[in-house]
């Protein structure tokens, strides 16, 4: 146990944790424009980077929920709370060869999108002995989803004690209706509902991205960062900088969150 004097934590190089959701097509992937890409890590689990094809950024793909639980690893570091044989501990990170090469020089890695990492690791959670019922040998769905929910959880906490990186998850919003298709809430799109019941509380800012008409019929692109808003978006904002509205432009967004230690911003 050690006690971090108020100069060395206020010294400390910080990284914020940000969930972006927003409807498909408003551009939640065009963000990685207004970042810098040479200090930014894409973390692509979609393989629908079509719109920034000619951004020359460095990548990694998913395509397995063993490859996203190693990243996570090499990304957040050992976790002594994990025993030898499990996910994330020392011994994990010591088997998937440390840190990721030159990961210091990235300053923010931008996860697109934790709606697809939610199915793909729904899908390894099937697949797994605790989806099977002991008794009777039959799939066991209500199994399946609690390791599902209990791996995302952990997979997301990995990445959330990045301490000196910007983890920015980006998702799809979708709108849930009653039988009379009457709005019950905006949420994010994730399989299960374990991941989205705890996420808001993981990271520490919650943005919608979405088109906002102020009454003139001219919907304008906008982050809603404060919650309540009057549209009932998700919305957190645990640094008190933003306002309710604030320009779809993650770097300049990432630098007012935190100036003292934000990545360079790229030129208009």
């Amino acid at each position: 146990m050690k006690i971090i004097g108020a100069d060395e934590r206020l010294a400390e190089k910080r990284g914020a944790k940000i969930l972006i959701t927003g409807p498909t097509g408003v551009g939640k992937t065009s963000l990685l424009r207004t970042v810098d890409p040479k200090y930014t890590l894409f973390i692509d689990a979609e393989a629908g980077d079509l719109s920034v094809r000619d951004v020359p950024i460095d990548t990694i793909r998913i395509d397995d929920w063993r490859t996203a639980v190693d990243l996570a690893c090499r990304i957040g570091g050992p976790n002594p709370s994990f025993g030898p044989a499990s996910a994330y501990s020392a011994a994990h990170y010591e088997a998937v060869g440390g840190a990721l090469p030159d990961l210091d020089r990235y300053h923010t890695i931008f996860v697109d999108s934790l709606s697809e990492l939610s199915r793909v690791s729904f899908r390894h959670a099937e697949q797994q002995p605790e989806a099977t019922s002991a008794r009777t040998g039959a799939k066991d769905t209500r199994g399946a989803y609690g390791l599902h929910g209990r791996q995302m959880v952990h997979w997301l906490q990995q990445l959330q004690h990045a301490r000196a990186k910007n983890v920015v998850f980006v998702a799809v919003l979708e709108r849930v209706t009653d039988e009379f298709n009457r709005l019950v809430e905006w949420r994010s799109q994730l399989e299960g509902g374990k991941t989205g019941r705890e996420l808001p509380a993981i990271v520490d800012q919650v943005l919608t991205m979405q088109f906002v008409d102020f009454g003139d019929g001219r919907p304008v692109r906008s982050f809603v960062c404060t919650s309540p808003n009057p549209w009932g978006f998700p919305a957190k904002d645990r640094s008190g900088r933003l306002e309710q509205l604030e320009p779809p432009d993650l770097g300049k967004l990432i630098a007012k969150l935190i100036p003292a230690t934000a990545a360079p911003v790229k030129a208009a």
